[in-house]
């Protein structure tokens, strides 16, 4: 198929369905104003049956057919049952998990750590737009713009040799020789692990610097004037008051370790021993055209992430009744 019918097809996609959903419900008001009567019981139903239309045709039918691809053989010609599932969590696949459980340990320790400080050192003081600019410059930045410029930091060279890359060229003027960063099996993993904290701490400093500055003033005079230091009022106000900021910024970023993919694709494409599941699956979907294998690790992703979710959305309940 050529670009033009793709570009027709999505002007279509475009235009027709948000027009389509647009006369279904004025056709159905107007409906409805002629039977005020029912209005009121029919009228939500009206506004959420296209939602929840789109949600199916968006994300429950795809979900519905990973799984079933997941329980089928490689092109998706018959069943293979939980074998897929088998070699997902087989020892072929135990680097790629090891590396996955250290991106999710790692990501969010860090960045809760350095984005706290961030936000309780930064705030109030004359210089708080500085760090706050300072720590989300690298959000503006895609993961795979990101990706680029720290290949080209760690870019090495042999003992001896002109250093081109940033990072090995610093060592180089202290005496110490330079690293293989992203191409020693050893360090490269904790290498890519810093891009990622570097291109999210601003976000979870963000985050957390909001929940600092809705904490009141009150309490904190009221434990000063109790006689609590500041560690204790850290401890006893601060970290209470922060839970929920804390709750958004951890999920945010377990999820962020999870799916992590442009990173490491654009750096190391998986090699040297730094794949992640999202690289493994675009590897065996595109690549090796192995449907059943991509769907397996997807769907587990999957079930890894939805308690996460749900623990969110639990909070944000209770924030919103607690109000």
């Amino acid at each position: 198929m050529g670009l033009l019918p793709r570009l027709l097809q999505i002007a279509l996609a475009v235009i027709a369905v948000p027009a389509i959903i647009a006369v279904l419900i004025i056709s159905a008001e107007r409906a409805l104003g002629r039977r005020p009567r029912r209005a009121a019981r029919v009228r939500p139903w009206v506004w959420l049956v296209p939602a929840c239309l789109l949600s199916g045709a968006i994300l429950v039918y795809p979900m519905a057919d990973t799984i079933l691809l997941s329980l089928r053989r490689a092109d998706g010609s018959g069943w293979a049952g939980l074998t897929n599932y088998a070699w997902s969590v087989g020892d072929a696949l135990l680097p790629t998990l090891r590396n996955n459980a250290l991106w999710l340990v790692l990501i969010p320790a860090v960045t809760l750590v350095l984005g706290l400080a961030v936000a309780l050192l930064g705030d109030k003081v004359r210089y708080e737009r500085i760090i706050r600019t300072l720590v989300l410059v690298p959000a503006g930045i895609s993961f795979a713009a990101a990706g680029v410029i720290w290949r080209l930091m760690y870019e090495y060279q042999p003992p001896g040799a002109q250093q081109t890359g940033t990072v090995d060229g610093l060592l180089s003027t202290t005496g110490i020789d330079p690293v293989a960063w992203v191409a020693d099996p050893s360090v490269a993993t904790y290498a890519l692990i810093f891009v990622g904290c570097w291109m999210t701490l601003g976000t979870t400093a963000l985050i957390l610097s909001a929940g600092v500055k809705n904490i009141p003033g009150e309490l904190i005079e009221a434990a000063r004037l109790d006689g609590a230091g500041e560690w204790r009022i850290f401890r006893s106000v601060t970290l209470p008051t922060l839970w929920p900021s804390i709750l958004v910024a951890l999920t945010t970023q377990v999820i962020f370790a999870l799916k992590v993919f442009d990173i490491v694709y654009v750096m190391t494409n998986g090699q040297f021993d730094t794949d992640v599941a999202a690289n493994r699956i675009y590897a065996e979907l595109f690549v090796a055209q192995n449907f059943g294998h991509a769907s397996a690790l997807a769907v587990i992703l999957l079930i890894i992430s939805s308690p996460i979710m749900f623990l969110n959305i639990r909070q944000f309940r209770q924030e919103a009744t607690a109000r």
